[in-house]
């Protein structure tokens, strides 16, 4: 065979094959893009961002975390400009998360049920200027413990399951107190949600929602984060005592049927693309709400690789989040969540 005849025009290689007897072709539907757009089965839209932000306090209105490119850690009176910006773009909700002053960090974490804590004044401000966007507010200990853990350490180095929960009930308490529109545990501790649920009724708290991290994972994308809140240096061990086995599925069905036996209106998958199966079997198992976090080490390993080149960053972007509305989820908590929300809007 000659190198022409290898190579001939699109014409004359077309009139010369022969034709395929087919009655379907799909690509016919793929054909252009208002064809796209009419069978597209997922959609994406502002409705299903959750925006996490870090909160600090000082002088400095804004803080660059280095393993987190395009993330800071910003001020109160910066959170109030992200919340009025959250309610410009149509964003639903902020997930806000504090670093804490290392002064005020001790093995027990009682700065969290401090009235008058970082998370509670950010809650106050936010909600007095911007009070339609909901705040979605973390219940956990290792951003005020001493050793970077989510609950009490024993000398041995074990966390204590009920002596912990204790704790975490007037940790939401005072968030609700506070003026948060939802609770979301994310410390893993065995019977948290029925405790949480009880304590917040006790107080007339009976609207106040529970979004449950109902399987969280020990994973290893949780890195940057760390770095956020400053207790990556400070963590004594690892979490696989109390998050979950990577390797487990099952697991995490008992794990969210659990939660809502227990009150939780919402439950969560965290992280999230490593663990799309799982967001798909918890949605076809209980068709309750269901969202995932798409964690700070799936948010630098996105933008570290657009930043050098590797990839197209604002097509990854909007093809991960799809990605987590196809396997079930009805909400994304992403770092992502203002970028995307622009981008959609210019789109509409």
């Amino acid at each position: 065979m000659t190198l022409r005849a290898l190579h001939k025009p699109a014409a004359e290689a077309s009139s010369t094959a022969s034709k395929l007897d087919l009655a379907t072709r799909l690509r016919r539907n793929r054909k252009s893009e208002w064809s796209r757009r009419l069978v597209r089965e997922t959609v994406l839209t502002t409705n299903d961002l959750i925006w996490p932000i870090f909160l600090v306090d000082g002088s400095e209105p804004r803080t660059p975390i280095a393993t987190m490119p395009g993330v800071d850690r910003v001020s109160i009176d910066e959170a109030v400009r992200e919340a009025e910006k959250a309610a410009r773009l149509g964003i639903p909700a902020l997930a806000p998360f504090p670093y804490v002053d290392p002064a005020l960090r001790d093995p027990v974490g009682s700065e969290a049920e401090n009235h008058r804590n970082l998370m509670c004044r950010a809650i106050r401000a936010i909600k007095a200027a911007v009070p339609e966007v909901g705040l979605i507010t973390d219940a956990a200990l290792d951003p005020y413990t001493s050793h970077g853990h989510d609950g009490v350490l024993t000398e041995c180095g074990r966390v204590l399951n009920d002596e912990t929960v204790a704790i975490l009930c007037r940790q939401a308490l005072a968030l609700a107190e506070a003026g948060a529109d939802c609770i979301a545990p994310s410390d893993m501790m065995d019977g948290r949600i029925g405790a949480i649920r009880a304590a917040l009724d006790a107080r007339g708290f009976t609207d106040v929602q529970i979004m449950s991290y109902a399987a969280k994972y020990a994973s290893a994308f949780y890195g940057p984060f760390r770095d956020a809140i400053g207790t990556r240096k400070t963590l004594i061990g690892d979490k696989r005592t109390y998050q979950m086995d990577p390797a487990n599925s099952d697991e995490a069905l008992r794990e969210v049927e659990i939660d809502l036996a227990e009150g939780a209106d919402m439950v969560m998958v965290k992280p999230g693309m490593p663990y799309l199966d799982i967001c798909r079997r918890v949605k076809d198992t209980f068709g309750v709400p269901t969202f995932a976090y798409q964690v700070s080490g799936e948010y630098a390993m996105i933008e570290m690789a657009a930043r050098a080149g590797a990839i197209d960053g604002e097509r990854a972007m909007l093809e991960s989040l799809i990605a987590f509305k196809r396997a079930g989820c009805d909400g994304i908590l992403t770092y992502f969540a203002p970028r995307v929300a622009g981008l959609l809007s210019v789109a509409a």
